[in-house]
């Protein structure tokens, strides 16, 4: 692959090798000293795995342009990585490039039943399992599109949905983003360059300039003969990296978890509250991270202060500016409400992990997974969301805590905290049940729903009551 590169007009190669290290897998030592900021590595245009490559190529080219809908980068890519890596001729050096990739992944998908059940309950295993079903359906369409249509550039027994996986994952574990100036995304592939590991401990050091179409690698901090060379993927949560990159980074400060908050279009006020969302710059459903470093952002808060209000509220709020009703708390019964659902939801997710964060510390301890395995991965994700979330329900417990103590003296506010025995929503006219004088309710339809539920306790405490007054 090298000679074939240098022939291309890259530049540094001399300077490298590829190795297998015990600790990352394969990856690139340097042979001699670098500066940091450095440029040590540039691979040209003419080389590099692209969508506008692939429809260039005149064999391949004709067969992607005739599927309709067109394919979707990842799939361009993939296919063109299968279809070079099945030719026996004409592709040389793109070979040269393909023979050289892992024969196998350890992203999420390919983990067992077993090995994915350790991260019950976090957003990757939710992702993976659904990504796991995309793959089969998306696969299908690419043969039905595609293959079939094509059947002698597409050989079947080289386009299996196995190849597809090995192919996909090559895109997502090697390819590289960049930004352009219009502001258009630009995915590719760069021979040897995408054989750099990743570090948090190395700055942004991979760059592409559109004008030439050259990639460059400056060294990321100085490094000495015999030096792995990494790269920074960006502040990736081990979520992602799992999902994608198939490791993990134990202790990672960027992992985080994705809280989607959603709302019904035929829940009450829903067009009123819709506006107010997007005033905010949300919408109906809106995912939120959740990370170390702001484990409860204020966008959260914003969301459910919207859903919470209540007919009067949102008369209220309306008459006010919308982006300022958005932002800031609407008054402290609205804030007791959101900040407990949100107590009451985070612990929640928490149950529903399949092994808490204190045993699955004390398994790592114990080396109980095999280190850099696929289970000792799923165990490192785990822990780093859960200790996200209860970073979150810690926070949104202390705000409630001050919001509750600066109320502390007004009986009044207090006693208007109970919840609605069906639906637990706060309000400040909660109506009681006439009979036992204990069950609140938001209103009357809620009272009538829950009547069947509460009866029989209805009558037990009306009973009681009678007694004691006879």
């Amino acid at each position: 692959m090298e000679s074939w590169l240098k022939r291309s007009g890259a530049s540094g190669l001399d300077d490298f090798e590829l190795v297998d290290f015990s600790d990352t897998g394969r990856g690139i030592r340097t042979l001699r000293r670098f500066e940091e900021g450095e440029e040590i590595l540039t691979i040209p245009h003419s080389v590099l795995w692209t969508v506008k490559h692939a429809y260039a190529d005149p064999v391949l080219g004709p067969a992607l342009l005739s599927a309709q809908p067109p394919l979707s980068v990842d799939d361009t890519l993939a296919t063109y990585i299968l279809f070079v890596r099945s030719r026996r001729s004409g592709y040389d050096g793109l070979r040269s490039h393909v023979a050289v990739l892992p024969d196998s992944y350890t992203s999420s998908i390919f983990f067992t039943e077993a090995e994915l059940d350790v991260c019950a309950g976090t957003s990757l295993y939710t992702i993976t399992k659904h990504l796991v079903h995309q793959i089969e359906i998306d696969y299908k369409e690419l043969v039905v599109r595609l293959f079939r249509q094509h059947h002698e550039l597409f050989p079947r027994d080289k386009f299996t949905i196995d190849d597809y996986k090995w192919a996909l994952c090559t895109v997502w574990s090697r390819a590289m983003d960049f930004k352009l100036h219009n502001g258009d995304s630009f995915r590719l592939l760069t021979p040897f360059a995408d054989m750099l590991n990743h570090s948090i401990e190395v700055g942004q050091c991979h760059s592409y300039d559109p004008m030439s179409g050259k990639l460059s690698i400056s060294a990321g901090k100085k490094y000495e003969p015999g030096d792995q060379v990494f790269i920074n993927y960006g502040p990736v949560p081990n979520n992602r990296l799992s999902r994608l990159y198939g490791f993990v980074v134990p202790g990672n400060p960027n992992d985080s978890y994705d809280l989607v908050l959603a709302t019904h279009p035929m829940a009450p006020f829903f067009e009123q509250k819709h506006k107010l969302w997007k005033s905010a710059g949300l919408d109906s459903t809106s995912t939120i991270s959740l990370t170390l470093t702001e484990p409860l952002p204020s966008s959260v808060l914003r969301y459910l202060r919207i859903q919470r209000l209540d007919e009067s509220d949102l008369a209220d709020v309306t008459l006010r500016h919308q982006n300022e009703a958005a932002l800031e708390k609407i008054n402290d019964l609205n804030e007791v409400e959101v900040l407990k659902f949100l107590v009451e939801s985070i612990s929640s997710i928490l149950d529903g992990f399949g092994t808490n964060l204190e045993k699955l510390e004390e398994q790592l301890a114990e080396r109980f997974y095999t280190p850099a395995g696929n289970a000792w991965s799923a165990a490192h994700v785990s822990l780093g969301e859960q200790r996200v979330l209860r970073l979150t329900r810690k926070t949104a417990k202390d705000l409630l805590e001050a919001v509750e103590n600066r109320n502390g003296n007004n009986k009044a506010f207090l006693s208007t905290t109970d919840q609605c025995a069906l639906c637990n929503k706060f309000s400040t006219q909660l109506m009681r049940c006439g009979r036992c004088n204990g069950a609140m309710y938001c209103g009357r339809a809620c009272q009538v729903a829950h009547y069947r539920e509460h009866k029989a306790i209805c009558r037990a405490i009306t009973a009681n009551n009678s007694s004691r007054k006879g």
